[in-house]
């Protein structure tokens, strides 16, 4: 049986809002600023639809569109659904404020914390199923249209059209496969995404083939795969213990979204004892193979354990 969040009756699928433009270096930054400028003058509503929003961002007015979307689903900034008051997130403030972790996206930390929060979370309909659900390795784009047509078919999902999947599908693989220099239109369209740094799709043979890499992530940190570990568990279960299993295959789970295989996980579960200070621990007794938490880390502990990637490539570079 089909689970997740996709399946609940409740679910709102999204298969547009980025304009057809994947996301682009410096985006997330500017988008983090001109909403915190904006918080200061008491504006922030507006600071995406200004008449100087052009001029202010640099791109056109779909390109403006894009970044306030692009923001929002990587979790730096939000709005309320109330008033429409757009503000920074305290996610937003750990990477991008005066004393932000990575400013730039400069560290491979900071793209696998934007992957995670774009592809962990089912908001975004295309990323959340095909990392989460779509199960072969080798794919083209026809293939991931398909499988999300016959997803809306199934659930009931009105109004959801077919070249909108498409367009989306194509959105999602130019997300993390940098399109070919001579393909591009301009300065603009030659700009990679900065997902496609993590090597998560790679093109094969033909112009429309791709493959899924699972496997060892060099550059994903224990750091980040710990944030990432009790994310999902919040969102997954209120049980003091999660287990193995969950942690590698339940849709939004660390093994899903960041393509692990079971030796990869296990290795990273191992560790975590002295990555949280015993806050958390793996076990296996009995035959049954978990991780057990005795208490819940804070929101700060859980924002801090980002830090420790961070760290430790500075430690590195010192040495």
């Amino acid at each position: 049986m089909s689970r997740g969040p996709l399946f609940q009756e409740s679910y709102k699928p999204q298969f547009a809002g980025h304009e057809t433009f994947p996301l682009r270096h410096g985006w997330l930054k500017k988008a983090f600023d001109a909403v915190v400028e904006a918080a200061d003058a008491g504006e922030t509503k507006s600071v995406f639809a200004r008449d100087d929003a052009i001029a202010r961002f640099g791109v056109g007015k779909n390109m403006v569109a894009s970044m306030r979307h692009w923001a929002i689903a990587a979790g730096i900034i939000e709005e309320d659904r109330g008033s429409g008051t757009l503000r920074a997130t305290d996610f937003g403030r750990k990477l991008f404020g005066d004393a932000g972790l990575d400013p730039y996206m400069e560290h491979p930390a900071t793209s696998w914390l934007i992957h995670w929060r774009l592809s962990a979370y089912p908001d975004k309909t295309t990323w959340f199923w095909a990392f989460n659900h779509f199960s072969k390795p080798l794919f083209d784009r026809e293939a991931l249209v398909r499988g999300l047509a016959d997803l809306a078919s199934s659930r009931g999902w009105a109004r959801v059209a077919h070249t909108t999947i498409k367009r989306d599908v194509e959105c999602f693989v130019r997300t993390y496969v940098a399109r070919p220099v001579a393909m591009a239109a301009g300065h603009e369209e030659a700009l990679e995404s900065p997902l496609s740094e993590l090597g998560l799709i790679k093109a094969v043979g033909r112009r429309d083939g791709f493959r899924f890499v699972r496997g060892a992530k060099p550059t994903l940190g224990n750091g980040i795969f710990t944030y990432a570990l009790i994310d999902f568990w919040r969102a997954f279960t209120t049980a003091r213990t999660l287990s193995f299993e969950a942690i590698t295959y339940e849709p939004g789970s660390p093994g899903r979204v960041f393509l692990l295989d079971e030796s990869e996980v296990m290795e990273r579960l191992m560790d975590l004892e002295e990555v949280t200070k015993g806050r958390l621990r793996w076990s296996e007794t009995a035959g049954l193979k978990q991780v057990i938490r005795d208490a819940e880390p804070s929101r700060d502990e859980v924002l801090g354990y980002i830090d420790l990637d961070f760290e430790a490539d500075g430690r590195r570079e010192a040495a």
